[in-house]
């Protein structure tokens, strides 16, 4: 029995899907993907800890690694070749605005909005903000049981779900990093700071029996002893500041003929602060996209620990002449 072979051809792609996992910063450890095992996952269902970001335009990829000639001898003769230099970047705009969207764009902390407490100062990332609300057991990733305090919420709140800040130093915010702290003093002790900056937020869809039932599951997972929900109404970042986010990012162009590439960069931070571009859509209407532009950093590879900073992967269609 045998089966012809198709003549190989250029990959066609329409657009690039981007999927990030959050970097475990304090032990430096970034998400492993390996396409020999997951490549041909499903777009629409990741491998799990990676995030479904959505499909993403302006995608490009440059190799910044330099090399160099070595030479010996008098005249000086190039014997052979050297890398003096591995670098490597990306930029992309997203389609669309979200929390984790506006995360990885901004070159610095992504903060939430908290709802203030009554005559608060106003403050450029927020005001102190009114007091969280402890969550009973029997809560989940997608479910908050708040007993008779949810009559404090409405359906299509956002709510962000943490513990208290009291006076943790380094790394702080469940599932993903959100900031560092250097001092107690340099966040005023604020209680809420650690909720102030985390990323585990979700959208309230139905209240019931004191429940508070969410769109998606939180980053998280289900809630830990000591988390309480507060009120936010959206999402600010700032130009400055010295917070880098990091990801592992994994980028993948769907062949119409079945083939796939996929871009695996175990470590990207970002390399710019805010950012945005415009498209004209019909005038005067304008659509918004967020830019980002990441700078991928090194990781050894298991299998000979060579230093690389990106993985490429091509996944021949079926029956394809390789």
């Amino acid at each position: 029995m045998s089966a012809s072979v198709v003549s190989d051809v250029a990959p066609v792609n329409r657009r690039v899907r981007a999927y990030f996992a959050p970097v475990n910063r304090a032990a430096g450890t970034p998400v492993v993907f390996d396409a020999a095992q997951a490549g041909g996952f499903v777009l629409d269902a990741p491998p799990a800890p990676w995030v479904d970001l959505g499909w993403c335009s302006g995608f490009v990829r440059k190799s910044l690694t330099k090399v160099g000639a070595l030479r010996t001898g008098a005249p000086a003769v190039a014997q052979s070749q050297v890398r003096t230099e591995v670098e490597a970047t990306v930029q992309l705009e997203f389609e669309s605005w979200g929390k984790l969207q506006m995360a990885l764009a901004a070159g610095s902390e992504q903060m939430n909005l908290l709802v203030t407490t009554s005559g608060a100062a106003a403050n450029g990332s927020g005001g102190v903000a009114a007091a969280a609300v402890a969550l009973a057991p029997g809560s989940t990733a997608t479910s908050l049981n708040v007993g008779a305090a949810a009559s404090q919420f409405s359906v299509g709140d956002l709510v962000a779900v943490d513990v208290d800040y009291t006076g943790q130093l380094g790394y702080v915010g469940s599932g993903v990093s959100a900031a560092y702290v250097s001092s107690a003093a340099a966040v005023g002790s604020d209680i809420n700071y650690v909720r102030r900056v985390s990323l585990n937020v979700g959208r309230v869809v139905a209240i019931a029996n004191g429940s508070l039932e969410l769109g998606g599951a939180l980053l998280a997972g289900a809630p830990a002893a000591g988390m309480q929900a507060s009120r936010l109404v959206g999402f600010v970042d700032r130009e400055g500041g010295g917070w880098f986010q990091e990801w592992s990012a994994l980028f993948v162009m769907q062949g119409e003929q079945g083939d796939r590439l996929l871009y695996y960069y175990p470590r990207l931070q970002a390399m710019q602060g805010t950012a945005e571009s415009l498209e004209v859509v019909a005038k005067p209407l304008e659509k918004i996209r967020l830019a980002g532009a990441f700078r991928a950093l090194p990781v050894k590879d298991a299998n000979d620990g060579a230093t690389v900073v990106c993985f490429r992967s091509y996944l021949p269609a079926a029956m394809r002449a390789v």
